[in-house]
C-alpha cells in the first residue's frame, strides 16, 4: 500500500492552521486608568494606545468623546481624522490649540486640554478608528476625569518689601503652604533666586514630593557646609536659613509650592503650583577696615505679630575675623538680654532664664561674622528698641581674654502687635435621627484662623439631669488625640481632613448616645493667648425596638410526616451585634430553645442538632434567618418563634419576639385497603377460619394492628386485639372456654386469620376485622393512619338428623329352649363420627322392660336376670341381641332404641337423635319341648362318636406342627382372637 508525503502531513498542516487561526491577534485598546484628579486651569493629559491590528505600522486615527455627570448622552470632543467631528463647545478651544491630539507613534496618542475647566469633568472614551474590514477585539476604552478647585496657597510669613544685608550676614525667611484638597496629595517646596538680568530663576534648595532635600545648582558646596538649610517648623511651614550671604545671592528671592497627586497607575502628577511674593534682596559688599576697627550691624523684622519668631542677626565686620575672638550681646532698651562669650558660652539675663530653658530664647553663632538671637513666641512685652554690641577679645599668655572697646550697632525699633481674632465656628447639618449601630458624623468648620487650633468634643446626654457637658475626645495643636471617660473603649475619633475642618466620628451609636454634642475650637495665637469658639447640635438616636422588625413565616403551614419544614425569620435592622434564638412552644405554653445564633458567628444547640439546619442570608439591613426542620414528625408539630437580642456597648437588650407560626404535621394519605365483606355458614363442632386480607398498603414497611369484634343482637364485644408488634390480648368479655378455642395467625399478604375451633351455635354472629396501619416516623416512633374494617357474617348450623333404623316388624314362634335374635341395624346416620347407644326392650302387655344396653363407650349392661342374652356387633351399624334358651316366659314384643351422639365443644359429646326399630312379637311354644328333647337324645348318640374322632385327629395335627416349630426355634404363633365386630361378653346378671 502506497502513501504520499502530503497524505502523511495533511493532518499536521490542518492542526497548525487551526492553531494559527485560534492564535490570531485581537485588537485591544487601552487608556490611562482613572479617576484622574486635576485642578481647574491645569493641564489634562490622557494617553491612549491600541494593539493587535494586522498592520501595526500603519498610522491609526482616534476619536475622543466625553459624557459629563449632568448629561446622559456622550458628546464628541475631537478626532484626529475628522476636523468636523467636534461639538461646538469644543471647536473654539481646538482652533486655539487648547485641546489637541498628538500622535506618539502609529498606535498611540496623547489627548491634552491645556487649561482645564470645571465643565470638562466627566467620563472620557478613546476610540480607535478601525481601518480594516473585520472587527475582532476591543476598539474603545474609558477613563474618568475629576476636576477640583485649586486650593493651594503659598505665603511668606509677613514678607518685607525688600531686604538689605551686608555680605557675610545671615538670612532667615519663612514660607508657609496650605491646601484644602480632600484627596491624598504631597507638597513640594523650593526657594528660588532670580538674579537681575537672568532669564530664569534658579533653585536655592528644594524638598520634592518624596521628601528628598536637594540644593540648587551653584549652592551645592554651601549646602554641604551647612551654610544653607531648609528647616521644617510646622506641617507646612519651612524656613530658609543662609548662614553667610554672598554678593552673588543678590536678586529676587521667593518660595514655590507644588501639589502632587498619585494616579491609579501609581504615577505622580503635578496638579498645581504657586509662587509666593518675590522679595528683593540686596547684599552689600564687605568694607575692608583696619584691625582696630570693628563694625557692628543689626538686622531684623521691625514688625511682628505676637507669637511669631523674633530673629535678631548681629553682623561683625573686621579684619581677620577667622582668627579673632569676639563677645556679642543683644540689648533691649539698653539692657543686656543675652551674651555669647569668646568661647561660645551663653549667659542670659535673670528675667529670661525660664524662656531660655523652655526653648523660647536661643542664641547661636552661625558664622565667623554672624550671631543670631531667636525669641519665639514673641510677646507684646518684647517690643522696643534693640541693638547689638560686640567686643574684641585678645587672649593673653596666661590664656585669659582681655576685652577691647565695645562697638554698638544702630538701634532698631521692633513693634510687636496683637492680631485681632476672626475665629468662627459652625456645625454642618446631619442626618436625623440615627438608627442604632450607625455612625455619628459631625463636622465642625472654622474660619478666620490665624494661630494653632485644637478641638474638644463634648456631650450632654438627653436623659441626664446635669447641665454639664462631658468630654468625649480632644485633638491638640500637634495632632494628638485623647479619649476621655467612658469613651476610651468606644470607637471614636477626630480627624482634620482640611485646615479648617474637624470631623468627629462615633461608631455603633446606641439610644443612650442621644444628646447635645458640643464642638469647642481653641486657637492659640502667636502671642500665646488662646481664644475659643463653641457650637453644638442635638443628636437623636432611635430606640432599638423601633428599628428592629421581625416577621416569621413558613413556606407550607402543613407538611407530611417525613418532609422538611422551612421557617423564615426576616429581621430588618441596622447593623448592630445581634443574637437570634429559635424556640418552640410547649404544651404548657413555655418556650423550649432550639438553637441560638450569636453575633460572633458561634452557634449553641439545645435541640437535636441533627434534626435541624440553620442558614443566614445577609442582605444589608435585612437578614433572613432560615430554620429547616429535617424530616418532620408529629413531635415537631407546634408553634415556633424567633427572638432577637442586641448587644451594644456592654448593654444586652432582649427585643419583643416575633409572631408565633403554627406548624402542622399530617400523616401521609392512607392507601390501606382490605378484603371485602363475606358470609360463612359452618356446621357446629367444626373449625371456622375467617380471613382478613390487606390488599393495599401505604408503605412496604407498614405494620398493622388488628382488632376482632363480634356483634350479637346489637351488642358488640372485642374478641382479641393484636397490636403492630404482634402482641395479642383477649377482650375482657370473652369467656375462658372461648379463649381456648380462638387463635389468630399472621400470614403473607399480609392476611390475618381468625380460627374458632369446634364452633358452637353461640358463636354465630357478625365478626368485624378492624385493621390499623402503622408507619415509623423519623424518630423511630410508630404512628397509626386511619383504619379500615370488613365484616364476616358467620352462621353456625347443626347437622341434619339422618338417623334411620330398620323397621322390620314381624312375629316369631319358637319352641322352648330355642334361641332367637333381635336385630338392630342402622341404615343411615347424621355424621361419620357419630357414636351410638343401643337399648333393647321387652314388652308384655303394658309392661315394658329393659333387657340390655350397649353404651357408646363399649360398656354393656343386662337389665333383666331372667333373660339370658348374647350381644353381637358385627359391623359399625349392626347391633344384634340373641336370647338364649328361651322359655315360655320369654314370649312378648321385642324392639331396640338407638341414640345417636355427635361431637360437642370441649371434646364432649351430645345426643343428636333417637330412633326406634320395628317390633318383633315372639311366642315360645311349650309342646315342642318334648319333641325337641327326643330328637336331641337321638342326635347325641350319633354326633358324640363323630366329635371324638374329630378331636383326636386335630390333636395329632397340632402335635406334629408343634414339633416342626420347635425344630425351627421360632416363637410361638399368635392366638387368633375374636372377630372384629363380634363380641361375646359374659353377662353381668347382677348389674
Amino acid at each position: 500500500m502506497k502513501f504520499s508525503v502530503f497524505s502523511l502531513w495533511r493532518p499536521v498542516l490542518l492542526i497548525l492552521l487551526g492553531l494559527f487561526l485560534l492564535c490570531e491577534a485581537q485588537v485591544n485598546t487601552e487608556v490611562q486608568a482613572g479617576p484622574l484628579y486635576r485642578v481647574v486651569g491645569s493641564l489634562l493629559s490622557i494617553s491612549c494606545n491600541t494593539s493587535g491590528f494586522s498592520n501595526p505600522n500603519s498610522k491609526k486615527d482616534f476619536e475622543i468623546r466625553m459624557k459629563s455627570p449632568a448629561r446622559i448622552h456622550e458628546i464628541n470632543v475631537m478626532s484626529s481624522k475628522d476636523p468636523d467631528f467636534s461639538y461646538a463647545r469644543f471647536s473654539s478651544r481646538i482652533r486655539k490649540d487648547e485641546i489637541s491630539i498628538k500622535h506618539v507613534d502609529s498606535n498611540s496618542i496623547i489627548f491634552e486640554i491645556q487649561y482645564l475647566q470645571k465643565e470638562d469633568e466627566g467620563e472620557y472614551e478613546c476610540t480607535v478608528i478601525n481601518p480594516e474590514y473585520t472587527y475582532n477585539g476591543v476598539y474603545s476604552a474609558l477613563t474618568v476625569v475629576k476636576v477640583i478647585d485649586n486650593s493651594l496657597s503659598v505665603t511668606s510669613s509677613d514678607p518685607p518689601t525688600s531686604l538689605s544685608f551686608n555680605e557675610g550676614e545671615a538670612l532667615s525667611l519663612i514660607c508657609q503652604a496650605s491646601t484644602n484638597t480632600i484627596q491624598h496629595v504631597h507638597l513640594a517646596f523650593a526657594w528660588y533666586l532670580h538674579k537681575e538680568g537672568a532669564q530664569d530663576a534658579k533653585p536655592i534648595i528644594s524638598l520634592d514630593r518624596d521628601f528628598t532635600l536637594a540644593p540648587g545648582e551653584g549652592f551645592e558646596q554651601r549646602y554641604r557646609d551647612a551654610a544653607i538649610r531648609l528647616d521644617k517648623l510646622d506641617e507646612a511651614m519651612y524656613t530658609l536659613n543662609i548662614a553667610e550671604l554672598e554678593q552673588s545671592d543678590q536678586g529676587q528671592i521667593y518660595c514655590q509650592a507644588q501639589e502632587w497627586i498619585q494616579d491609579p497607575d501609581r504615577s505622580w502628577y503635578k496638579i498645581s503650583q504657586k509662587d509666593a511674593e518675590k522679595i528683593p534682596l540686596t547684599v552689600k559688599a564687605k568694607v575692608v577696615t583696619s584691625m582696630s576697627v570693628v563694625e557692628v550691624s543689626l538686622s531684623a523684622q521691625n514688625a511682628l505679630q505676637e507669637g511669631q519668631e523674633l530673629l535678631l542677626s548681629c553682623g561683625i565686620n573686621a579684619q581677620n575675623l577667622a582668627k579673632r575672638f569676639f563677645s556679642v550681646a543683644w540689648l533691649w532698651k539698653g539692657i543686656e538680654l543675652a551674651k555669647i562669650g569668646p568661647t561660645g558660652i551663653l549667659t542670659v539675663r535673670q528675667e529670661y532664664i525660664d524662656r531660655e530653658r523652655n526653648g523660647e530664647l536661643k542664641a547661636t553663632r552661625t558664622g565667623n561674622n554672624n550671631y543670631q538671637l531667636r525669641i519665639k513666641p514673641v510677646k507684646t512685652t518684647d517690643k522696643g528698641s534693640y541693638s547689638c554690641r560686640a567686643w574684641p577679645e585678645e587672649r593673653g599668655e596666661d590664656g585669659n581674654f582681655n576685652q577691647g572697646a565695645a562697638q554698638d550697632s544702630q538701634p532698631m525699633d521692633i513693634n510687636i502687635f496683637t492680631p485681632e481674632s476672626g475665629l468662627s465656628v459652625k456645625m454642618e447639618n446631619m442626618k436625623q435621627p440615627l438608627a442604632p449601630g450607625e455612625k455619628l458624623k459631625l463636622i465642625c468648620e472654622v474660619d478666620g484662623v490665624k494661630g494653632q487650633l485644637s478641638v474638644t468634643w463634648k456631650r450632654k446626654p438627653t436623659l441626664s439631669t446635669s447641665s454639664l457637658f462631658a468630654t468625649i475626645i480632644s485633638l491638640n495643636e500637634n495632632g494628638v488625640t485623647e479619649k476621655a471617660g467612658a469613651f476610651t473603649s468606644r470607637e471614636v475619633r477626630v480627624t482634620r481632613p482640611t485646615t479648617n475642618k474637624f470631623v468627629f466620628e462615633l461608631a455603633d451609636v446606641a439610644e443612650f448616645d442621644s444628646g447635645t454634642y458640643e464642638c469647642t475650637v481653641s486657637e492659640t495665637q502667636p502671642n500665646g493667648r488662646t481664644q475659643s469658639q463653641t457650637q453644638n447640635v442635638n443628636v437623636s438616636v432611635k430606640s432599638i425596638d423601633s428599628v428592629v422588625k421581625m416577621a416569621l413565616r413558613n413556606r407550607e403551614p402543613t407538611v407530611t410526616v417525613g418532609n422538611d419544614v422551612q421557617l423564615m425569620c426576616k429581621v430588618t435592622s441596622p447593623r448592630v451585634p445581634m443574637t437570634l434564638t429559635w424556640s418552640k412552644e410547649t404544651e404548657d405554653s413555655n418556650l423550649n430553645t432550639i438553637v441560638v445564633l450569636y453575633s460572633n458567628g458561634s452557634i449553641s444547640w439545645s435541640g437535636d442538632q441533627y434534626r435541624y439546619q440553620v442558614q443566614v442570608d445577609n442582605q444589608g439591613n435585612t437578614i433572613m434567618h432560615n430554620l429547616k426542620v429535617l424530616r418532620a414528625s408529629h413531635r415537631e408539630a407546634g408553634k415556633y418563634q424567633c427572638m432577637v437580642s442586641v448587644f451594644l456597648h456592654n448593654v444586652y437588650k432582649k427585643l419583643p419576639p416575633s409572631n408565633l407560626v403554627n406548624v402542622q404535621v399530617q400523616n401521609p394519605a392512607s392507601k390501606l385497603a382490605i378484603s371485602s365483606n363475606h358470609i360463612i355458614v359452618q356446621r357446629i363442632n367444626t373449625d371456622i377460619q375467617i380471613d382478613c386480607k390487606v390488599t393495599s398498603r401505604t408503605s412496604e414497611f407498614s405494620l398493622f394492628a388488628v382488632t376482632w369484634e363480634l356483634q350479637q343482637d346489637a351488642v358488640k364485644k372485642t374478641i382479641l386485639t393484636s397490636d403492630h408488634n404482634g402482641i395479642i390480648t383477649f377482650g375482657k368479655q370473652i369467656e375462658e372456654s372461648l379463649m381456648k378455642r380462638i387463635s389468630m395467625r399472621h400470614t403473607d399478604g399480609p392476611t390475618f386469620e381468625l380460627t374458632i375451633q369446634q364452633v358452637r351455635i353461640s358463636d354465630k354472629g357478625i365478626y368485624m376485622c378492624k385493621v390499623a396501619e402503622y408507619l415509623q416516623d423519623p424518630w423511630g416512633e410508630w404512628f397509626s393512619l386511619s383504619d379500615k374494617n370488613s365484616t364476616t357474617n358467620v352462621n353456625v348450623t347443626e347437622p341434619e338428623k339422618k338417623l334411620f333404623v330398620e323397621k322390620n316388624e314381624g312375629e316369631m314362634n319358637i319352641s322352648i329352649a330355642e334361641d332367637f335374635s333381635i336385630p338392630c341395624h342402622i341404615t343411615e346416620q347424621s355424621s361419620k363420627e357419630s357414636q351410638f347407644q343401643v337399648t333393647w326392650f321387652w314388652q308384655q302387655g303394658t309392661e315394658v322392660k329393659t333387657i340390655f344396653t350397649a353404651y357408646r363407650n363399649s360398656t354393656l349392661k343386662a337389665s333383666d336376670k331372667n333373660v339370658v342374652v348374647r350381644y353381637d356387633h358385627p359391623s359399625p351399624r349392626q347391633f344384634d341381641l340373641t336370647v338364649l334358651k328361651s322359655n315360655v316366659e320369654n314370649s312378648g314384643m321385642y324392639f331396640c332404641e338407638v341414640e345417636e351422639w355427635i361431637h360437642a365443644p370441649a371434646d364432649e359429646w351430645q345426643k343428636h337423635a333417637v330412633e326406634k326399630s320395628g317390633n318383633l312379637n315372639v311366642t315360645v311354644d311349650a309342646e315342642g319341648y318334648a319333641k325337641a328333647a327326643t330328637d336331641l337324645t337321638w342326635q347325641a348318640s350319633t354326633w358324640i362318636p363323630i366329635f371324638a374322632i374329630t378331636v383326636s385327629i386335630c390333636l395329632c395335627i397340632i402335635t406334629i406342627l408343634s414339633c416342626k416349630l420347635c425344630r425351627r426355634k421360632t416363637p410361638a404363633g399368635k392366638n387368633s382372637g375374636h372377630p372384629l365386630w363380634t363380641e361375646q361378653v359374659p353377662l353381668d346378671l347382677n348389674a
